[in-house]
């Protein structure tokens, strides 16, 4: 299994945008619906699994195992 995320930090700037930094960089930003949502989940769980999620970076070491398992061969 792989470790838990971290160095996620979120940021609500202002119009309602919610920037998502990863150590320091930008990772992405959220705007409108999908950052009121974003603000509704991250008060009720890990806010760092949240923002792994959110962002994309959620991967932990099993993608060759999933990229070589036969169902994910088109033929």
């Amino acid at each position: 299994m792989g470790s838990s995320p971290d160095g996620f930090v979120y940021e609500v700037r202002g119009n309602g945008l919610v920037a998502i930094t990863h150590h320091g960089r930008l990772a992405t930003t959220l705007r409108g619906s999908a950052a009121a949502k974003f603000l509704a989940e991250v008060q009720e769980g890990d806010e760092q699994e949240l923002m792994a999620r959110v962002t994309g970076n959620y991967k932990r070491g099993n993608e060759r195992t999933a990229r070589n398992h036969p169902r994910n061969h088109r033929r």
